[in-house]
């Protein structure tokens, strides 16, 4: 029941962002060509500010891996439906090769509550059979507007790697990791074999792992009072064990986490009767 409640405390969190979505403030992502890949984008910013649905602000276009880019008004309105319809209007600075085409587009634009992501679809205004697909997240920063631009593009690997793997925007990873209920994985009677009920929660975990680069998890397991204390020691370790693999198994690096085993030593129930031993065979969690 706790893994239903964690749902249902980001759900409502969620619905809170979603009520009245407001573009104002920056956003970064990708602007991604028709026919090719992500990985292959461009890099762009959004700075908007909203007035009673009336959006302006600047975009700015970067090549990946180089100091080409193009800074560019933008005008916007924002339907009764939440959906932001932008156009860049004039280019106000530029840093660009002979090769170099900087297009302005138009593009309309949906927010995704759940995920956190802004996306749509481009096409030119000014350049012929040029479009594409924009996906964006909010940024921690604001956009200068000068053309100076003090921020690295160290994240673009990373964000593209994170989108393909499913993990939604920063803010909503946020929420979730804030809102996440630890909940207990119980095992068979001398056993150490995952059951498939508990798969749901371990796959929670795991997205939420990987969703923040400087968390890893203790994964502490746990035996009933039956048997000596060297073999639930060894059985505790089995059950912790069968975890990690788990989650190596699914992309987790071995190196964030942490395994401990208490044997019987740490009983959160009784041990004089099989509701209390059944409790007792567990592995907790904790993120370190």
């Amino acid at each position: 029941m706790k893994f239903f409640a964690f749902f249902g405390m980001i759900l409502i969190s969620i619905s809170a962002i979603a009520a009245d979505f407001d573009p104002s403030g920056t956003w970064q992502g990708v602007m991604i060509r028709k026919g090719t890949k992500m990985k292959d984008a461009s890099i762009v910013y959004f700075d908007f500010e909203n007035n009673d649905g009336v959006v302006t602000g600047y975009s700015r276009e970067e090549i990946y891996d180089s100091d080409l880019y193009s800074l560019k008004k933008v005008n916007a309105d924002l339907d009764e439906n939440g959906t932001l319809h932008i156009r860049q209007i004039a280019e106000t600075k530029s840093n660009k090769t002979s090769r170099t085409t900087w297009c302005r587009v138009s593009a309309s634009l949906s927010y995704d509550p759940k995920t956190g992501y802004l996306t749509g679809e481009y096409v030119a205004t000014d350049c012929r059979r040029v479009a594409g697909d924009f996906i964006l997240y909010r940024a921690d920063f604001e956009l200068p507007t000068d053309g100076e631009m003090p921020y690295t593009q160290i994240w673009f690997n990373q964000f593209v790697k994170d989108y393909a793997e499913g993990l939604n925007a920063p803010e909503i990873r946020k929420i979730e990791r804030d809102n996440f209920v630890f909940e207990p994985i119980f095992f068979d009677y001398d056993k150490y074999e995952i059951r498939e009920e508990h798969e749901a929660f371990l796959n929670s975990m795991i997205k939420i792992v990987k969703g923040h680069s400087d968390l890893r998890v203790k994964v502490t397991g746990h035996t009933d009072s039956d048997g000596s204390d060297q073999y639930n020691d060894t059985l505790s370790y089995n059950r912790a064990q069968a975890i990690t693999n788990y989650f190596v198994k699914r992309g987790l690096s071995p190196d964030r986490l942490v395994i401990e085993f208490k044997g019987e030593r740490s009983p959160i129930d009784t041990n004089k009767n099989p509701k209390g031993k059944q409790r007792n065979r567990r592995v907790d969690f904790e993120f370190i």
